[in-house]
């Protein structure tokens, strides 16, 4: 399959041939009959990587041995920007309770909220902070080849970032061929994770696609949602990539690390069935806020779970154990008036 990997179509090199100009021959070339330009597929056609997005490049392998990555969560400020005191902390957490990597500013972190600016400076801000710690995998997706391309190689890898993270083009869809065009490009960027959650982009991946994807040397593998974390261990999962384990990283790990555990899976399980009730991050957002490790600030189009619900969260954090989830203080419910929703940000 011809594959077209510029930022333009080039035109064949017959079709800007005109011949000179003759006022005389004007009546003459009137009556010709042109043919429309003809795009060109270039193969293996990207602007050079830059230098200093190789010389640390972290391996595919590295990436690939990870076990519990954590989706994080990003938390905001009364007026609706980015507080950092509060991010760094939760990313401390995670490190503390054994989670080897984050993905910054995915759906969880509500990078589809966020200016590109304000996605790469988080993304630069986490290697910068804790690099040496946890890897980071930044979300540079976007269903704009191009915009993907852009975002991966010329910011989020020349900040610093692991690993990136990838979805099939959405709201504007295209072909299986465009898919597999459109991911081809960006794996060649570097180490890529592809993710594919139907009930945030509407559109499962085929299987057609990933066969056609699968031998890329920087395809690190495919996040897929299952509720069931023992699952895992029977379709041959090395990891996680985990909004849970914003919460309980402990408990996490001890589900990733130690092997099949019905018990504890079961245990966590109504708190996952919780936290996915409505569109993620609402409910992550809403427990996050009900434990006093984030404000309790929303930025719209999400809204925090109505009160039954936050009061659902509080007997489930009772069932699990307090000292299981982040955070040192007490459980609350928070009343309706205590949420921030911010529309301007």
């Amino acid at each position: 399959m011809a594959m077209l990997q510029s930022y333009g179509a080039c035109l064949k090199e017959s079709a800007l041939q005109y011949p000179p100009s003759n006022f005389g021959d004007v009546n003459k070339r009137r009556n010709v009959k042109r043919k429309s330009p003809q795009a060109v597929a270039i193969s293996d056609f990207h602007r050079p990587i830059p230098s200093f997005g190789v010389k640390n490049m972290t391996s595919v392998d590295d990436i690939k041995s990870l076990r519990l990555i954590t989706a994080i969560k990003t938390p905001y400020l009364p007026d609706g920007r980015f507080d950092l005191e509060a991010y760094d902390a939760l990313v401390n957490m995670q490190i503390e309770d054994g989670a080897e990597g984050v993905v910054v500013g995915g759906t969880t972190g509500e990078g589809q909220l966020m200016s590109w600016d304000e996605h790469i400076m988080l993304i630069a801000r986490t290697v910068n902070s804790f690099g040496r710690l946890i890897k980071v995998i930044g979300n540079t997706r976007s269903y704009s080849t191009r915009e993907a391309i852009h975002a991966t190689i010329e910011r989020g890898f020349a900040v610093g970032m692991d690993a990136a993270l990838h979805i099939s083009p959405y709201h504007g869809k295209t072909s299986l061929e465009g898919s597999v065009a459109h991911f081809e490009s960006v794996l060649n960027m570097g180490p890529t994770i592809i993710c594919n959650v139907p009930s945030q982009t509407g559109e499962d991946i085929p299987p057609e696609v990933i066969r056609s994807v699968a031998q890329s040397a920087n395809l690190v593998g495919v996040k897929e949602y299952y509720e069931c974390h023992d699952a895992r261990w029977d379709y041959g999962a090395t990891g996680a990539i985990s909004v849970t384990s914003n919460l309980v990283p402990h408990l996490m790990r001890q589900l990733l690390f130690e092997g099949k555990n019905p018990s504890l899976d079961s245990k966590i399980m109504p708190l996952v069935n919780w936290l996915f009730q409505e569109p993620n991050p609402i409910g992550l957002n809403t427990a996050l806020a009900q434990l006093g490790v984030v404000r309790p600030v929303f930025r719209l189009p999400y809204v925090p779970l109505p009160r039954p619900k936050r009061e659902e969260f509080v007997n489930i954090v009772k069932e699990i154990g307090r000292e299981h989830f982040v955070g040192e203080k007490d459980v609350q419910v928070l009343g309706d008036d205590e949420f921030v929703l911010v529309d301007r940000y």
